[in-house]
């Protein structure tokens, strides 16, 4: 009998032990939410969902005060029918539309759903939020909060526009070491762990200090400290397991010698590299170029630094790392500098850009600081009209 009851104490024990380390693994991270969610140091995406005029069939409304009703779909894969739909009243007939009704359970109606109303207005623009929708999952029920701004100048022109108005943070440990964490659905789906070769449609995550502004794409792996990790992210934000990454196969990317900061990302995540002789090594995979920069002093010890930036959705900077072929890039200078001119309403229109072989968008900082705008020389054949202006940023 002693023996028996000493052996269920040891599975006992062991059951313990084993569930207490699967729960380590799992380093749970606090939700919040908040209007204007750019100010934790995250750049916005904003999701423009259609405007939609007739009303949905099947859908049980409530009363509404004007006849003149928007309707639209979020997309969100954390529900069955793929989307949350929400509509937008007016209080007043001869006003915007300042009352929002959203199906914030989920059950494809918005008759049981009380009316928001706008926070902020302007002259074209309606603001609400952050607005609270659950999602029920497995695991029970889900709380999800985003930002809509309504934009209208007349009826032909009418926009709704959703932005995450939420994100997880808190610390953990990696490799005994106290970390901040801090994870954003950068791509506003209701989801946190996206992985994507388009960086518009990949979450976004920071692992360090606690001020750190450090942001990467969620991806198969992730650097911190210098060292590769793979984050495995719950896919309604709320926990992160981080293991190493020891057995990552890598391949050689080639560059040019001047370029001194190179980063690309994909679904493997967001890697920024210093190249040594122009070379440098990303792990195995597709890859689409993010950034690239160039610096140098000039011969009055002036530091100038020039850099890249590939547009989202360019549909230019795709590459793969492979472990046999070294993928070499032609990036970096020179660079274009284009000036375009119009006429219209009998006023002469200019514009000066400067941009990368790859249409990149192009930045240059003098000293750390923008220098002067370009100059433009305006000068008749006859020579009678000769006049220098400025260019503006912005």
């Amino acid at each position: 009998m002693i023996k028996k009851m000493n052996l269920c104490l040891i599975i006992i024990g062991l059951f313990i032990l084993a569930a207490n380390a699967r729960a380590q693994d799992e380093q749970w991270l606090q939700y919040h939410s908040a209007r204007e969610v750019q100010l934790i140091g995250f750049s916005l995406n904003y999701k423009n969902l259609e405007v939609i005029t007739d009303k949905p069939a099947g859908v049980e409304m409530p009363q509404f005060k004007s006849k003149d009703i928007l309707f639209a779909k979020w997309p969100t894969p954390m529900i069955q029918s793929g989307y949350i739909l929400l509509a937008l009243d007016k209080t007043h007939k001869r006003g915007s539309h300042d009352n929002l009704y959203i199906d914030s359970n989920g059950d494809g109606n918005l008759s049981d759903e009380t009316a928001i109303k706008a926070y902020r207005t302007t002259q074209n623009n309606m603001y609400f939020g952050p607005v609270k929708v659950v999602f029920q999952i497995e695991d029970g029920p889900v709380t999800y909060h985003f930002n809509i701004r309504y934009y209208s100048s007349g009826n032909n022109r009418r926009r709704i526009y959703a932005t995450t108005g939420c994100w997880y943070e808190g610390d953990i440990t990696v490799d005994g070491i106290k970390k901040h964490c801090v994870i954003f659905d950068y791509n506003v789906n209701g989801t946190f762990n996206d992985k994507s070769l388009e960086a518009g449609e990949s979450d976004r995550i920071r692992i360090g200090e606690l001020d750190s502004r450090a942001t990467r794409f969620v991806g198969n792996y992730i650097k911190v400290d210098g060292k590769l990790y793979r984050p495995e992210i719950a896919r309604d934000g709320a926990y992160i397991k981080i293991t190493r990454a020891d057995d990552v196969n890598f391949g050689n990317i080639r560059l040019p010698e001047s370029i001194t900061e190179f980063s690309a990302g994909g679904e493997n995540g967001l890697f920024t590299i210093n190249p040594e002789n122009g070379t440098g090594s990303l792990p195995v995979g597709r890859y689409k170029i993010s950034s690239w920069s160039v610096e140098h002093k000039d011969d009055k010890d002036t530091q100038w630094k020039m850099e890249g930036t590939q547009y989202y959705y360019s549909g230019k900077g795709y590459f793969d790392i492979t472990e046999t072929d070294e993928a070499e890039l032609s990036i970096g200078e020179p660079v274009i500098s284009t000036l375009e001119a119009s006429f219209r309403d009998g006023m002469h229109y200019f514009r000066q850009a400067v941009k990368g072989r790859d249409d990149e968008r192009i930045e240059l900082t003098r000293n750390g600081t923008r220098p002067q705008a370009p100059k433009l020389n305006i000068k008749s054949e006859d020579g009678k009209y000769d006049r220098t202006y400025s260019f503006r940023y912005g």
